[in-house]
């Protein structure tokens, strides 16, 4: 990637000051479209203007959160009036900036403590601030022209998860309970989990529990793997709809908190210019309506339900007065 300085994207993270000029001449353009509403005798509202600019192309990555996100923001930003459209770019993080750096995308929706990892591949991993990840991210983005928003409040961060039935039987019910009694335990998750900042090496360096060597790698079959106990404990995602099961039990973080993995989209600065402050505050409206809790929801509709994702998206945008 070019490593070209840019202005800090301060249009993202707070509200820019406006000069007396400015204001009086909004000022005026509110009188003129008052005068000219006053002509429109439907008393339907019209669809606000929005300024020339490029195609928002929001990079999606091939896990089924990405998807529905991506038609989440999509179908949020036709509805406003801004040309949109989704390009999957695979499912590692590197493939997504890749696409930055080549043009292929504008947009795309991250994780704020893992992007943040990836950018300043640091000794210490991030932490579980949002807020202070985000502002630690910012300048790394802003080197390579790409500007972040506010942060959303969903988190989907790597969680440690039992089925009830062995919890129960081993009394382990958070981490600190299996750094106690779980030495011996099999862990089962994503191929890179020895690697991961958040999962074995997280547990061993926050909790005192190394689970390498009993380490089994899974794809997608992780829950099932886990009830069948081809394993004892499964890393899953905090949004996968299994978290909210009866039949697992989603360990607590009793001693240390997860990272703060939370949702937050990155843009171009070429796009935050051509767009302005009225685009990036759209893009944060819609960020302020996710949630842990309903996103999982969305993500139980898609895996489970078998719900298509262009109507999940619909459905939130709808039910949260965002089309």
């Amino acid at each position: 990637m070019h490593h070209t300085p840019t202005t800090r994207p301060a249009a993202l993270r707070r509200r820019r000051h406006r000069s007396v000029v400015v204001v009086g001449l909004l000022a005026v353009l509110a009188l003129l479209g008052a005068a000219c509403s006053s002509d429109d005798s439907s008393g339907g509202s019209t669809a606000t203007s929005v300024p020339s600019g490029p195609e928002i192309v929001i990079g999606a990555q091939d896990f089924p959160e990405s998807e529905i996100l991506s038609e989440v923001y999509k179908q949020a930003f036709q509805a406003a009036g801004y040309p949109t459209s989704v390009q999957p770019v695979g499912g590692y993080r590197d493939l997504v900036f890749s696409s930055f750096d080549s043009g292929d995308i504008n947009f795309t929706l991250e994780y704020a403590a893992s992007m943040l990892n990836f950018l300043a591949d640091p000794d210490q991993p991030a932490g579980s601030d949002a807020t202070e990840n985000v502002d630690l991210a910012e300048p790394l983005l802003a080197a390579e022209d790409l500007a972040i928003a506010e942060p959303s409040d969903a988190v989907d961060t790597n969680v440690f998860v039992m089925t009830k039935e062995k919890s129960d039987q081993l009394g382990i019910t958070s981490l600190s309970d299996l750094a106690e009694k779980g030495a011996d335990l099999k862990l089962g998750g994503p191929a890179d989990c020895p690697t991961n900042a958040f999962c074995i090496r997280w547990l061993e360096r926050e909790y005192g529990v190394d689970l390498s060597s009993s380490f089994v790698a899974l794809g997608t079959g992780r829950p099932a793997a886990l009830t069948e106990g081809e394993f004892d404990v499964a890393v899953l995602f905090s949004t996968d709809p299994e978290t909210t099961q009866d039949e697992y039990v989603v360990l607590e973080a009793d001693d240390t908190p997860l990272p703060a993995d939370n949702i937050v989209p990155v843009m171009t600065q070429d796009l935050v210019d051509a767009y302005g402050q009225d685009f990036v505050d759209l893009v944060n409206k819609i960020s302020a309506a996710l949630t842990t809790a309903n996103v999982t929801e969305m993500n139980k509709a898609y895996v489970v339900d078998k719900e298509d994702a262009a109507d999940i998206a619909k459905a939130f945008l709808e039910d949260n007065e965002l089309l």
